[in-house]
């Protein structure tokens, strides 16, 4: 049984920062990619970032390039998204995502439909 969990989510101030944490179990295979994505309301999920194990490459959405950073644990079973400068538009629920299979991997913004794996979400809100 695959499993994602997040955790790290919470409040900030505009500027601030947070990390939040993802941790996989099961018949993840974490040495391909993972991700993050998030969700605001009223609007669609939407990716955030990849760390690409395979190529030990790292991509960004450019709207939190500069500001945010996601990287892997050494056990491999953990990720984190550091977050700084946060901004308003920031606020949304933040989602850890696991492919099912190496083609399932993007150099670049992964498509949602393209997601095999995901956390139940841990909520990120920003105030002005």
């Amino acid at each position: 049984q695959v499993q994602l969990m997040e955790s790290g989510g919470g409040s900030a101030q505009a500027g601030g920062s947070l990390q939040l944490s993802c941790t996989s179990s099961g018949h993840v295979n974490s040495e391909w990619c993972m991700g993050w994505f998030r969700q605001a309301p009223g609007k669609e999920r939407e990716w955030v970032a990849t760390f690409y194990t395979d190529r030990g490459a790292t991509y960004y959405a450019e709207s939190v390039t500069g500001r945010f950073t996601i990287s892997r644990g050494a056990g491999r079973s953990t990720m984190s998204l550091q977050m700084n400068n946060l901004k308003p538009e920031d606020t949304a629920l933040y989602y850890c995502a696991a492919p099912q299979s190496r083609k399932s991997c993007y150099a670049g913004p992964w498509p949602v439909r393209r997601v095999g794996y995901w956390g139940q979400g841990t909520q990120v809100s920003v105030s002005s």
